[in-house]
Formats: C-alpha cells, sequence, structure tokens
C-alpha cells in the first residue's frame, strides 16, 4: 500500500487532485510526487539538475494504473539542502530506504533512473535487491563513468568546468541568476501546463540546485567505484535504454562540435550503455531512435512502454 501524511501540499490545477507535497526524510523537507492509487509502485529518480515536472505526461500516463512516486533530491526545487551536506549516490540510496518507510510503501517497486539518477537506482538496487521488482535505467550514467575522460578529448563540458560554474552559481541571488541563466524550455516542454512551465523556470535559478550539483559532481567517479565494489548481480526484470548514437552525431555537428570528436564520445557511450544490461540477469537494451540523452522528453513512448513491460513482468 501507498500512505503518507504529508506537511503541506498544492493541488494539482488539472486534475484536482493534491500530488505534490512535503514530507520529512533524514530531518528535511523533501519534495516528493505522487500520483495514482492503484497497480504497481513506481519510483522515478530524476537526472542531475532536473526536475520531476520534466515527466510531467509520463507520470500521467502511467498514474492512470499504477501508483507513481517521484521527490526531488536536497538542493532541488523546494527541498532542503544542509550548509554543508555532502550529496553523493549513498546519500540518496539513504534517502530513498527512509522515504519508502514514511510513505509505508513495502512492495517491491519498479525503479527507474534517467542520467545520474541511474547511478542512484544502480546503488540502491545493489544495496537493497529485495526492494526492487524491475528497473528501467534511461540512459544513465554508467559505473565506468570516468573512462570518458579517458578519451581525452576537447571537452568545453568537463567536470572541473561544471564544478566551477556550480560554485559561481550557488553563492548567487535568484534575480541574478534569472539575469544570467535566462532560464528557457526546450521546444519538447513548451506544450506543457502553464504552471508545470513556471515551475520548470523556477527550478534553474535556485542557488540551492547549483550547491548540490557541485557535490554530486564532486563525488560521483568514486559512488561509482562504490557501486562497483558492491558486485551483485540482481535478478529482476531489467530495460536498459539509450540514446541515438547518429542523432546525438548529428545535434551535435549542428553545434559546432567536431563530427570526430563526438562520434568517438558517442561511441563510447554505447559501450558503456550496453555493459549496463550486466546489473541483471534478465536484461535487454533498446536504442530508441531520434533521442538523445534526454530520452524521456525526445520520446516519452518508448520510456512509458518500457516501464509497462517491466510492471506487465511483475503482474
Amino acid at each position: 500500500m501507498l500512505k503518507y501524511r504529508a506537511e503541506e501540499s498544492e493541488e494539482d490545477r488539472l486534475g484536482g487532485i493534491k500530488i505534490i507535497s512535503f514530507i520529512k526524510v533524514k530531518q528535511k523537507k523533501v519534495e516528493i510526487l505522487c500520483k495514482g492509487n492503484k497497480g504497481k509502485t513506481i519510483i522515478i529518480l530524476t537526472g542531475m539538475g532536473c526536475s520531476f515536472d520534466e515527466w510531467y505526461n509520463i507520470t500521467e500516463k502511467l498514474s492512470e494504473t499504477n501508483r507513481v512516486v517521484m521527490f526531488h533530491r536536497p538542493g532541488l526545487g523546494e527541498s532542503e539542502i544542509g550548509f554543508d551536506e555532502t550529496r553523493n549516490t549513498k546519500a540518496v540510496v539513504d534517502e530513498l530506504s527512509e522515504l519508502l518507510t514514511v510513505l509505508e510503501i513495502t512492495e517491491p517497486i519498479i525503479l527507474v533512473g534517467h542520467s545520474y539518477g541511474g547511478l542512484c537506482v544502480q546503488h540502491f538496487a545493489k544495496t537493497y535487491p529485495h526492494k526492487v521488482a524491475g528497473i528501467v535505467l534511461v540512459d544513465s550514467t554508467s559505473v565506468d563513468l570516468q573512462e570518458l575522460d579517458e578519451l581525452d578529448l576537447d571537452e568545453d563540458e568537463t567536470d572541473e568546468i561544471w564544478l566551477e560554474k556550480c560554485k559561481t552559481y550557488s553563492l548567487m541571488e535568484e534575480e541574478r541568476l534569472r539575469e544570467i541563466i535566462n532560464p528557457t524550455l526546450s521546444e519538447k516542454l513548451q506544450p506543457l501546463p502553464n504552471e508545470i512551465q513556471q515551475r520548470l523556470l523556477d527550478f534553474q535559478i535556485r542557488p540551492s540546485l547549483y550547491k548540490a550539483m557541485y557535490s554530486e559532481i564532486s563525488n560521483w567517479k568514486k559512488d561509482a567505484e562504490i557501486i562497483k565494489s558492491i558486485g551483485t548481480t540482481i535478478h529482476v526484470p531489467l530495460i536498459v535504454l539509450g540514446r541515438d548514437m547518429e542523432y546525438c552525431i548529428q545535434l551535435g555537428t549542428q553545434s559546432g562540435l567536431s563530427k570526430e570528436e563526438i562520434g568517438i564520445f558517442e561511441a563510447k557511450w554505447k559501450e558503456l550503455i550496453k555493459r549496463q544490461a550486466k546489473l541483471s540477469n534478465m536484461s535487454k537494451i533498446v536504442f530508441v531512435k531520434n533521442a538523445s540523452h534526454s530520452i524521456h522528453t525526445d520520446r516519452p513512448d518508448m520510456v512509458i512502454q518500457s516501464i509497462l513491460e517491466i510492471v506487465n513482468k511483475e503482474t
């Protein structure tokens, strides 16, 4: 069963159902999204610096027949982050475990993770395999992510550059961030309801977001080594979704990047995606046509199809 008592909540103006709430996890206020009241429980972990509102259409569809729960990690959205809090995948594993207790979710869950959220999913699944009924990894960060650095490409977005940017942004006021970032939405997100669009824009200008990202980036390679050291192969259905290599090369060259270098990077990324199938002995891999890293916004149909496939295996 899924039960919880929220401290505060706000109504979804479209459905008239209270879906966004704030609860205490690890003694901090955490912003959660709960939709649906029947079927399997699906927990979705977002990518680094990403809001659960990006998943609006996916959660609307899934909640017709299932319970869907998402949450903003500390620092994201309106979730509180401590002054000197360390953000890593172990922290997310602990928070998700406590969240399940607070919400009184006792049955094994369907666990979905995009990008960095996928790295957290891998850590949780290896730590608590008995709590997981099935997994979907959506262009997930790999436990071998350091191999991307070993390519020695002329990149504009190294960890060091991102760390410096996040550190600078974390010290700014919201209005200053609004001026510098000038938040916008991708074409795929613009059809969303107006209130969801506004939440997504506001999400990008919170200094706490960049504080959290700074810590996550600082720790993710160490996290990856810890996850690998656990060494467990789990025995649940797993679908690994990967982006379209040729489509990403095309997008990169249109942005002025070297076709040769982006081709090398994408080939390595594809290799790392394939390795993720080893997490379970019941896995399959799907590379999604016309999808970038943001498969959930480029091809939500494929994400929904994959999650429901896992759900149906458990029915």
